[in-house]
């Protein structure tokens, strides 16, 4: 009889785990269909875009790449920042939470014109 309550059980746990599993991979595709994706190029001595819409609790990714330097990539207000790598992307998850314009810039010198580098997030409710 123990045998059969043991069996019972781990069918139990494992049914339990089979549907645990099931209920995040809709989780994460459901996720995966609603983030947002904004390719960023990083350049000496811009941003491309450099002015960005976004909307308050819209989940977006990021993805920048570098042309041509290890530029940094930092919004200070969010306490996000990474350094960006020539012929990588970067990837930087983001749900903005408060609407108002949210600076970014390259914090990595990059040459004379270094300051010149930075955008701006523009986040309407």
């Amino acid at each position: 009889m123990a045998s059969k309550s043991r069996r019972q059980a781990i069918t139990g746990l494992m049914a339990g785990a089979g549907a645990a599993f099931m209920g995040l991979a809709a989780w994460r595709f459901a996720y995966a269909q609603s983030v947002r994706e904004i390719q960023i190029v990083a350049q000496r001595f811009k941003f491309s875009p450099n002015i960005i819409a976004l909307k308050v609790d819209e989940p977006v990714l990021l993805l920048i790449s570098s042309l041509d330097y290890i530029h940094g990539f930092h919004v200070p207000d969010l306490g996000l920042r990474s350094d960006l790598l020539p012929g990588l992307v970067t990837k930087i998850h983001m749900t903005p939470k408060l609407p108002g314009r949210l600076d970014f810039l390259c914090d990595n010198f990059c040459g004379d014109n270094h300051e010149e580098m930075h955008g701006h997030f523009n986040v309407e409710v």
